[in-house]
């Protein structure tokens, strides 16, 4: 069974329930498709009655633990997802274009240093996710639209400049980006995901009458809305709403 989570972002949770069903999206900014479940999910957030919580975690640590092969692995795989992934941009309007070299950028560059910057981040951050959405979705305009780099120090730098973090507060998360208190974390969260299913990203869990219901992938979003009794209309239920 897959309980509810806490306050402390994370972990595991307990305690009290909310009024709102609470949706949870395990997510790595190296999977574009995960960035379609995350902008469906913000803009449903104020759709459907639901408390989203944001779980960054680490697409490699799952292909290895679940023995999945990554996309760029099996060759008819990567050529349809580059197709396909042309069609959903519009579909979803998400600007997605593929990396110039995607092997090095998916597959040898990774996004273990982006992840831990990330959950660095939501470490710091008090009272929601604001911070963590911002910054998560700057990483994937940079790998998934800018065809830039999303490794180095300076580039995540970048990524917090233009989600509007302070230097100081990047500095901050920077630094606590390779602490152990942050690897450790990444890696529990990772584990968590594991442990409740996970092959790849990304992963919901909905909670419905206090029972999990996992779904994989962007495009379940309709079976979703049936599961816990809201209505799908399409990626896009504001379409006045623009990234």
């Amino acid at each position: 069974m897959h309980p509810m989570l806490t306050a402390n972002k994370s972990e595991p949770l307990t305690s009290k329930m909310t009024s709102k069903k609470v949706v949870e999206l395990f997510y790595d900014v190296v999977s574009a498709y995960s960035w379609l479940s995350f902008e469906v999910m913000c803009r449903y957030r104020n759709v459907w009655n639901i408390d989203l919580k944001l779980r960054p975690a680490f697409l490699g640590g799952i292909m290895q633990g679940s023995g999945n092969k990554p996309p760029v692995l099996v060759p008819n795989k990567f050529m349809y997802m580059s197709k396909d992934l042309r069609r959903l941009s519009g579909y979803f309007g998400v600007p997605l274009q593929f990396p110039s070299d995607a092997f090095e950028v998916l597959f040898n560059k990774g996004s273990l240093s982006a992840m831990r910057f990330v959950a660095a981040i939501q470490e710091r951050e008090k009272g929601g996710d604001q911070q963590v959405e911002k910054v998560s979705r700057e990483l994937w305009r940079r790998i998934w639209s800018e065809d830039k780099d999303i490794t180095e120090p300076k580039s995540l730098s970048e990524a917090g400049r233009k989600a509007g973090l302070s230097d100081n507060e990047i500095e901050e998360a920077l630094v606590l980006s390779t602490s152990k208190e942050i690897k450790d974390k990444l890696k529990s969260t990772t584990q968590f995901a594991l442990d409740n299913g996970a092959f790849g990203f990304p992963m919901l869990v909905c909670h419905v009458d206090g029972k999990p219901e996992m779904f994989f992938g962007s495009d379940r979003f309709e079976l979703m809305a049936h599961c816990i009794g809201e209505k799908w209309v399409g990626p896009q239920p504001n379409t006045s709403a623009r990234l």
